[in-house]
């Protein structure tokens, strides 16, 4: 069973345009990857990564128009437990990129994969507890 965009929205805590930007990003990065792998662009990792870079601000970006909007709605504690959790789970999904771009370019790279995936391990607790959340409603 397919999950709706109501639900994806609720779960994530992204608008549908920022889940829009992301898709966009990763199939832009998924091209870049395959150019790169298969030696047609001769480009650096972090190249390569660039778009999805660009992606977590521009939702970074987002995150905090949002919240600028209810604070002057007067919805002070809704718009800043969105804008902790948001900016949480931007900054975890950053690092985790971070870090793999980091093994990818470093042919000697000291990071163990744990280390690398490290950062999706509380981003997965917070999308749990919101989609627990989610079924109350």
């Amino acid at each position: 069973m397919f999950l709706t965009l109501k639900e994806l929205v609720r779960w994530f805590g992204m608008t549908a345009f920022e889940i829009w930007v992301h898709l966009v990003t990763i199939f832009i990065f998924s091209i870049l990857v395959v150019l790169k792998q298969e030696a047609v662009i001769d480009m650096s990792w972090w190249s390569a990564f660039t778009p999805l870079y660009v992606a977590d601000g521009l939702n970074t970006y987002f995150c905090i128009i949002v919240f600028i909007r209810q604070y002057q709605d007067y919805a002070f504690r809704p718009a800043g437990l969105r804008l902790l959790s948001s900016l949480l789970c931007c900054s975890l999904l950053f690092v985790f990129k971070f870090l793999l771009c980091q093994k990818f370019s470093e042919r000697s790279s000291r990071l163990s994969h744990t280390e690398v995936i490290a950062p999706l391990f509380p981003l997965l607790v917070i999308l749990s507890i919101r989609s627990c959340q989610a079924q109350q409603h």
